[in-house]
């Protein structure tokens, strides 16, 4: 049986680490990304190992999502998703007390009602061994000053995704802290520093793959 997943952010780091190894395991993907030349990019290279769909938008977008919904529908439904796409929000980060909060809000329309939004315009075409990643940070639990926003909406989705995890037991749902990475986001959090010690996304990887392999419980994951 085919196996469908569909993968949000995924033209660059964690998101698109994980979409050349899931190619490589033979699953069939669609993947998206605001960036439609880098998402192309990615489409490319991931289409020599497996068939993908690259649909280019912004996932806040409610025209963005009914497109994915019906990819996935034609495609025969979702074994997999992963809502990977998210916003740091202001850099250098703010203290809360200077939070811009129409910055504020956006970093919640995309880090936090997006992902919602997705899964509720998606359930149509979950199958029943549905697996859901939400990636979260281990900011939304550890209080580093000037994470406010970042931490607070990543916090947020955490409980949105333990109350998902309650009210669908059949389906499987995580929140996941892939740890440090090495990415562009990470980047903008320390602007002109060097964060070359951090470890690259694909070192995240086996912790996403031990939650869709795996039989593992509902619940928040750590990289470790």
């Amino acid at each position: 049986m085919q196996r469908i997943g569909l993968i949000t952010g995924a033209s660059r780091g964690l998101g698109l680490a994980l979409a050349q190894k899931l190619a490589l395991d033979g699953w069939h993907l669609i993947i998206t990304g605001r960036g439609a030349a880098a998402l192309e990019q990615a489409r490319a290279a991931l289409a020599t190992r497996t068939s993908v769909q690259a649909i280019a938008g912004d996932i806040a977008d409610s025209a963005h999502r009914q497109a994915l919904a019906i990819a996935a529908q034609e495609w025969g439904g979702l074994d997999l998703l992963v809502n990977n796409a998210s916003i740091l929000g202001p850099s250098p980060l703010p203290s809360l007390v200077e939070y811009p909060l129409a910055d504020l809000a956006q970093v919640y329309a995309i880090n936090v009602f997006a992902p919602l939004a997705a899964i509720q315009t998606l359930a149509p075409s979950f199958k029943p061994s549905i697996r859901i990643i939400n990636i979260s940070s281990d900011a939304a639990i550890q209080a580093y000053e000037g994470w406010g926003g970042y931490g607070s909406s990543k916090a947020a989705l955490d409980q949105l995704t333990a109350i998902l995890a309650a009210e669908q037991p059949t389906w499987r749902v995580y929140s996941l802290d892939p740890g440090d990475m090495n990415t562009q986001m990470h980047q903008e959090a320390f602007p002109g520093e060097d964060i070359s010690d951090r470890p690259p996304p694909e070192a995240s990887v086996p912790a996403v793959l031990r939650l869709i392999n795996d039989d593992v419980p509902s619940g928040r994951y750590r990289k470790e």
